[in-house]
């Protein structure tokens, strides 16, 4: 079973990119649940939200613990609440930042993480360009996916495509588009420069 926590504020689709993940993986016939935990249900408030993916049904209903993957929506809340708590040594770390792991404070962890296990990319910066709106979700999805493997880019597209109407769906496939290349060239830099 891989397990998923993705830590963000109200209003910023946190919830959503749980369930489009579980939907991605739901289109690669796989198993998959997903559901939020709220501490306070206002917009800005620190949320987390769950996804695991089996190959087997998934009985277990209780919040992620040592999550494979922590998705971090939001960089402020890296003060506020323990987003790496329980991490994985081989797990993903994937942040929404046009900063460096180092100006967010993540550069020891990201260090610690196995090559091409840790990426950023501006997911917030996507959704205004793309969709207009500062909802990084898709974008996220879309780093995801390519620095995972876990699902297809095309699964992730899908699952946007059954969460949004038409015309909102279709920038947000971009904005995941994007941040797949992004991501893809990103690790293939860092195993590069591993091979040099």
């Amino acid at each position: 079973m891989f397990e998923i926590r993705v830590h963000g504020r109200g209003g910023q689709g946190v919830v959503t990119a749980a369930e489009m993940l579980s939907v991605a993986a739901f289109q690669e016939g796989r198993h998959a649940q997903a559901f939020p935990s709220f501490g306070s249900e206002r917009t800005g408030a620190p949320v987390v939200s769950f996804c695991r993916i089996d190959s087997l049904p998934i009985r277990l209903r209780e919040p992620v613990q040592r999550p494979h993957a922590v998705i971090i929506a939001d960089p402020t809340v890296l003060g506020q609440v323990d987003v790496l708590g329980g991490l994985r040594e081989d797990g993903y770390l994937l942040v929404n930042s046009g900063r460096g792991f180092a100006e967010l404070g993540l550069a020891e962890v990201a260090a610690r993480l196995p090559q091409g296990h840790a990426a950023l990319v501006p997911a917030t910066a996507l959704a205004l360009e793309h969709v207009g709106r500062a909802v990084p979700n898709a974008g996220l999805l879309g780093g995801f996916a390519a620095m995972t493997g876990l699902m297809s880019l095309a699964a992730v597209r899908q699952a946007i495509e059954e969460r949004f109407p038409p015309r909102i769906a279709a920038g947000n496939i971009t904005a995941a588009q994007v941040a797949f290349d992004q991501v893809r060239i990103q690790i293939g830099q860092l195993s590069g420069a591993s091979h040099a």
